[in-house]
């Protein structure tokens, strides 16, 4: 599934800069396309204008070259799989149960669980390492547990796209890399996966393409490489870095340097 923008503008406040000011981008089948940036930058806006629940100014997004607001929206909840930063859970709900919510769009009216949603349910379990806590009632589990169960329910929903917004908040060095790998292989896989993320390194060593967003514009947007310079992300961040190939990925990878002391007149 293509996911796209074009020439988006969104804004909050008339008279205000607006959140979105021109932003286009392109995540076509089979790609892991990062979207970055400062906070308040405009990256859940984003996001949230892709998923078709933000209103839009100026400009469109398209699902497969058709506007997201001509989707039905289960049809919609059965091609895309989400995953917010963060929400609100205001009832008993064990781990199984929260993520079988990812078979609903598949169900019919009081339809009953079939085998086949069993085995999605079983396996995204499985996938994000949380078949362990599934009878846990989901308001006994700590950020990360939580954070790994809502990635599976969306991975139940066995969608043709993800959009995820901050997927490894929270998550141990294991549970972030475990998450990221699934991620890369999944787009491997032909999945078109859009991960909003602050993590530049691992976004440069997961993703194929990036899009980096300044104060509502598009900074720079390509591979890795191209985004990853040391005087674009000195600019947007407002820090100077240095930008060297890991060692062990060979991704470009950000260290923040001293800035250099004021001089004195």
């Amino acid at each position: 599934m293509k996911i796209e923008a074009l020439d988006l503008v969104v804004s909050y406040d008339a008279g205000q800069r607006p959140a979105l000011d021109g932003v286009s981008m392109e995540a076509p089948d089979g790609c892991l396309y990062a979207v970055l940036g400062p906070n308040g930058s405009g990256k859940s806006t984003l996001m949230r204008a892709l998923l078709g629940v933000e209103k839009v100014d100026a400009g469109k997004t398209l699902l497969d070259g058709r506007e997201t607001h001509e989707w039905d929206r289960k049809d919609l909840a059965r091609a895309v799989g989400v995953v917010s930063q963060a929400e609100t859970i205001s009832f008993p709900l064990t781990v199984r149960e929260m993520v079988s919510m990812g078979r609903y769009p598949h169900l019919g009216p009081l339809e009953s669980e079939r085998d086949s949603d069993r085995t999605a349910v079983n396996s995204a379990l499985a996938a994000c390492d949380v078949s362990a806590l599934a009878d846990r009632d989901v308001m006994t589990l700590s950020g990360g547990e939580l954070q790994r169960v809502r990635i599976a329910r969306a991975l139940a929903q066995e969608p043709r796209a993800l959009v995820l917004d901050e997927p490894t908040n929270s998550l141990d060095i294991r549970h972030e890399m475990g998450i990221l790998e699934l991620l890369r292989e999944a787009a491997d896989s032909g999945l078109t996966v859009v991960v909003v993320t602050h993590g530049l390194d691992l976004a440069a060593r997961f993703a194929d393409r990036m899009l980096l967003l300044d104060d509502g514009k598009v900074a720079a947007e390509g591979t890795p490489a191209e985004v990853m310079t040391e005087e674009t992300i000195a600019e947007v961040y407002q820090w100077p870095v240095a930008i060297a190939p890991d060692p062990a990925s060979g991704a470009p990878r950000i260290t923040p340097l001293r800035p250099q002391p004021r001089t004195e007149r």
